[in-house]
């Protein structure tokens, strides 16, 4: 009588999580500060329009000063002369204080201070005579600031300004932007309207989506569990930039949504380009096997695994390619990877799993010696198939007695008390078969 170990399927999830670091828009000294080229401004200031007054010669040769005091790496002597003009703003017109401002936003933007950068660039948006290019351009930037800096509620603050005295197109930035920002929210719906629309413009002017705009839509979909446009984002995703984990991520949506074949199929063909070669991805391309009823192949993979360092020597490890051993009907190659998990192990389950292998496969003294180890042990969920396995060892070693009080202790567990009493009686007339035999004989 054989005895069929229970195997848990075990079905593969993911957990998508976007790389939003990645993705986050920073601005850099050149798209932040519209109007920090000093000679840029001064000559705008020339053009005398009825809103914007001049910016003096005086003022321009101070801000200069500062500028190239700064640019030099002497940002403290860039402070201090941007703090001498300061004393003397009263005297100065509304253009020339927002270009003073907009240069101490520059020097503590380049010093990684970003409050008192954002703090300096709202002084040049509050200041009313500044040509509408520069207070556009720098409310945009206070809002990449702002996100820069993790405020993300100021960061829609700053950008619903920013569209109220916006006249031109919307860019990708500017959706972008408001993508992110309402991706670290939570407000996944609106977030997920703003990169479609990033990704729909790229699109429609036949350009290749930039692969971090694609993370951003994915990671929203999945947080909405919306899996099925998750599966599609995906599969876009291994199309255009074909990487490992990207192929591992759509095998486990696959797996999520219930598409086992494909499943299958992309992480094999990963595995076979070589993309899997992390323990979790090699032992997530197991369980895939073991599902779809290729034991033998689950068992390689994890072995194989482990033979070469990736998979760690565990009883847990060990004991995976045993059960998919069993599966796959090669009870003999199991023994030797249950009886590494038993070495592992404090408690005597392999033990146990070892004396019905060693029953299945006929060898029962070793049975016997495994059901007895699982005993002395302990910690079994099922102490029962222990004495089972015993009383059938001893039965087929034709030592009856042992094999009746085997059984008659599996009797005592309710899961197993019809099976140990039709042993025992089964047993028992086999024993008087047995002496009845050998008396004929004599």
């Amino acid at each position: 009588m054989k005895l069929n170990p229970t195997t848990k399927i075990l079905k593969v999830t993911l957990f998508c999580t976007a790389a939003i670091s990645t993705s986050i828009v920073t601005p850099s000294a050149l798209n932040m500060l519209p109007g920090v080229n000093l000679a840029s401004a001064y000559a705008e200031s020339e053009q005398k329009t009825k809103r914007v007054p001049a910016l003096r010669e005086k003022v321009y040769s101070q801000l200069a000063r500062a500028q190239k005091l700064a640019d030099d790496g002497d940002v403290k002597a860039g402070l201090e002369a941007l703090n001498s003009i300061e004393e003397r703003a009263s005297s100065m017109n509304s253009y020339e204080i927002a270009m003073m401002h907009n240069f101490y936003g520059f020097i503590y933007y380049n010093e990684n201070d970003l409050p008192k950068a954002i703090a300096s660039f709202e002084k040049v948006v509050a200041e009313e005579a500044i040509p509408e290019s520069l207070r556009l351009s720098t409310t945009f930037s206070l809002a990449q600031l702002a996100m820069a800096n993790s405020d993300y509620k100021k960061v829609i603050t700053f950008l619903d300004k920013w569209d109220s005295i916006n006249t031109k197109p919307k860019t990708e930035g500017y959706y972008l932007l408001r993508a992110q920002t309402y991706y670290q929210l939570k407000d996944y719906q609106k977030g997920l309207e703003y990169i479609t629309q990033v990704i729909s413009l790229s699109d429609s002017e036949g350009k290749t989506p930039k692969e971090n705009w694609l993370v951003l839509q994915r990671a929203m979909y999945y947080s909405l569990n919306q899996t099925d446009k998750v599966v599609a984002v995906l599969e876009r995703m291994v199309k255009l930039y074909n990487k490992p984990e990207y192929w591992v991520q759509l095998s486990g949506m696959y797996g999520e949504t219930g598409k086992e074949k494909e499943q299958l199929a992309v992480i094999e063909s990963a595995y076979q380009q070589g993309f899997l070669t992390s323990k979790s991805d090699l032992r997530q391309l197991a369980q895939v096997y073991l599902y779809n009823g290729l034991a033998f192949k689950a068992a390689v993979v994890m072995s194989e695994a482990i033979d070469k360092g990736i998979a760690e020597k565990t009883a847990k490890n060990y004991a995976f390619v045993a059960e998919a051993m069993i599966q796959a009907k090669e009870d003999e190659k199991s023994i030797t990877y249950f009886a590494k998990a038993a070495d592992l192990s404090e408690h005597g389950k392999y033990e146990q799993r070892l004396a019905e292998v060693f029953v299945n496969t006929e060898q029962y003294e070793e049975a016997a010696d495994a059901a007895r180890k699982a005993l002395d042990k302990g910690g079994l969920d099922f102490e029962s198939n222990a004495f089972v396995a015993l009383g059938m060892a001893q039965y087929n070693m034709q030592n009856f007695d042992a094999s009746i009080l085997a059984f008659e202790q599996a009797e005592k567990h309710k899961k197993s008390q019809r099976l140990a009493q039709q042993w025992i009686k089964y047993v028992k007339r086999e024993k008087v078969h047995a002496e009845t035999l050998k008396t004929a004989l004599l």
